[in-house]
Formats: structure tokens, C-alpha cells, sequence
């Protein structure tokens, strides 16, 4: 299959989940593959897994979309319960929603603690879906930062942890948490639906801009790469790097492994000419001035918005000059 095909196949692939999908109270909704589905509102994604024990949500969008979230996921699933909430990392543009979301679902539990799921405890709390994150997600939501209050604690992961992998089995499926440190943050993981044979990869790949990288939290340019490189691991492609493995990014379309590699490619390239220049005594603004981006800013480049291409530039300069 030539790339072009391979491009041509993907986007009807996606227009007609899109036709297919239902667009509920702004967040559209569209299959992926397997026992998986996309949730967006148009700036950050969310990746749905639904079966017989319920919904497993990567990510809740803004605290602003977490009604609307539950809405998409009751007009996809219908009355199956919202078990568990994944997140990638800490921004609130993942994380946002976690709250409202968690709250609209329960847990899954056997035993003889069963009966309770449902009934009111003694304090009035009623068992809530789980948050599962990294410990460092953890950290960074209970934490205020620079003058901003900490994350609501109804938001904060409940179930966290702190290897280099976690694995779970949930609607007959088994799934990867892949721990990539100092990559956006010190907290990003992968989520890998095995069977389903689909990838989040948050926020350190995209379609629509740069990587995020967030130095204060602990991100740096090359845990990005190792990310990307990750990714392209767990990946395995139909034919020439193209096909098989869907890879769903925090933000932008649906790709797979082709994609990626061009987007590691360009961070690495990114990545050597401000070594380079860094090597060479140059300072951030005579490196802004050469444009170490140049070739990829018409796809990737932004002058303004949240993450622009002078941030990506100072980032990834900052995150080399640092000792670590």
C-alpha cells in the first residue's frame, strides 16, 4: 500500500466513524478500533474503551467538557458504568473532567464487598469510579503552582503508581500503562489496549503542533524522544511503517506508526541543530533567531495560542542546559 492510499483509506476510515459516531453536546464521538472510540471536543482527545464490565475513559478534557463527556459516553455506551478514569498526565486539559466524570460512574468490585457498590456509606460518599494515573500525576495535582491552587481533590488519581509499568485486564482485554520519564512532564504514560491493538499517546505526540514539554514539571526533549521512540516499539505497522497499530494522540487525528516516526525524526533533528547551538555559546534569543524549526513551522508552527513555536524552542533549549 503506497502512502498515498494509505492516507486516502485512513481519512474515509475516519470520516465514516465521524458519520457513524454521534455528536453529543459538542464532543464528537467516533470508532477507532476494536472495543475502542474517540471523544474529542476539537483541541484535546479522549479515548473510550467499552464492554461488558463497563467504560474505561484515557483523559476527562477541560473541567469545563466533563458533562458533556458523560453525555458522549452515555450516547455511545448507553447504561454501562464508567469503572475507571486513565490519565496520561496532569495537565488540566486532561485532567479537568476527572471529578464530574469519576462521580458519574462506580467501582468494580467483587467479594463480599460487592453488595456495597451502589449503597450510600456511612459519611454519605458513594464509591466512585477509579483514577488511575502515575504517582507523579499525583504530585503535580495536589500541588499549587506559581500563585495557581492545587487541582479540586475530587479530581485528584486515587489509584496511582510509580514503576515503570502497570498492567490491567478489563473487558476481556488486557491494557499497558507505560510509564515515559521526563518526557511532556515527569509523569506521562502510554496506554496500550492490546487487543485492540490502539495506543494514547497524550501529550507527547501531536498532529497539530509541537510537543509540550513542560520543564518546571520535570519534562525534557530527550525523555520526548524516548517516548516516540516507545511508541514506535509498541507499534506494529500493516506495511512500510504504515497501517496496524492505531496511535491516538492527546491532540490531532488518528495515526499510526509512519507518523510517528516522521514526528520523532523531527524532534530529533529540532533537538541536535539547539545542542549544537547550545555547544556553540549561542544564546535563546540568537537561537530563536535562527530558526531551528524552520522546515516544519508551516504543519507544526504557531505564533500565538497556548503552545507556540518560540515556548517549543525555549523548552527544548532550557531542558538541555539543565544538568540531569
Amino acid at each position: 500500500m503506497t502512502r498515498t492510499t494509505a492516507g486516502l483509506a485512513l481519512a474515509a476510515a475516519v470520516a465514516a466513524g465521524a458519520l457513524a459516531g454521534a455528536q453529543s453536546s459538542g464532543v464528537e464521538t467516533l470508532s477507532v478500533h476494536g472495543q475502542v472510540s474517540l471523544l474529542t471536543n476539537g483541541a484535546s482527545n479522549v479515548l473510550m474503551q467499552s464492554g461488558p464490565q463497563g467504560v474505561l475513559l484515557v483523559d476527562t478534557l477541560t473541567a469545563a467538557d466533563g458533562a458533556r463527556l458523560v453525555d458522549a459516553v452515555r450516547a455511545r455506551a448507553g447504561s454501562k458504568p464508567i469503572r475507571y478514569v486513565v490519565n496520561t498526565h496532569a495537565d488540566a486539559d486532561f485532567t479537568g473532567g476527572n471529578a464530574v466524570v469519576a462521580a458519574a460512574g462506580s467501582q468494580l468490585v467483587a467479594g463480599n464487598f460487592a453488595g456495597q457498590v451502589g449503597q450510600r456509606a456511612v459519611d454519605g460518599a458513594v464509591p466512585q469510579a477509579f483514577v488511575v494515573a502515575h504517582e507523579n500525576v499525583l504530585t503535580a495535582m495536589s500541588a499549587s503552582r506559581a500563585g495557581a491552587p492545587a487541582a479540586p481533590f475530587a479530581a485528584w488519581p486515587t489509584d496511582t503508581f510509580f514503576q515503570a509499568e502497570r498492567t490491567m485486564y478489563f473487558n476481556g482485554e488486557g491494557i499497558q500503562l507505560v510509564h515515559v520519564p521526563h518526557a511532556s512532564t515527569d509523569g506521562d504514560i502510554l496506554v496500550f489496549f492490546r487487543s485492540s491493538d490502539v495506543i494514547a499517546a497524550g501529550d507527547i505526540y501531536s498532529t497539530t503542533g509541537y510537543p509540550r514539554i513542560d520543564v518546571a514539571r520535570g519534562g525534557h526533549v530527550n525523555g520526548v524522544i524516548e517516548g516516540l521512540n516507545r511508541l514506535i516499539d509498541l507499534a506494529i505497522s500493516e506495511q512500510f511503517t504504515e497501517g496496524g497499530t492505531r496511535i491516538v494522540p492527546g491532540r490531532g487525528r488518528i495515526s499510526d506508526e509512519f507518523d510517528v516516526v516522521e514526528y520523532r525524526d523531527m524532534v530529533t533533528i529540532v533537538r541536535d541543530r539547539v545542542q549544537a547551538a547550545i555547544a556553540k555559546g549561542q544564546t535563546l534569543e540568537q537561537l530563536k533567531a535562527a530558526r531551528p524549526t524552520l522546515d516544519w513551522e508551516p504543519r507544526y508552527g504557531a505564533a500565538s495560542g497556548p503552545w507556540t513555536t518560540a515556548q517549543f524552542v525555549e523548552a527544548v533549549y532550557r531542558s538541555l542546559k539543565e544538568k540531569r
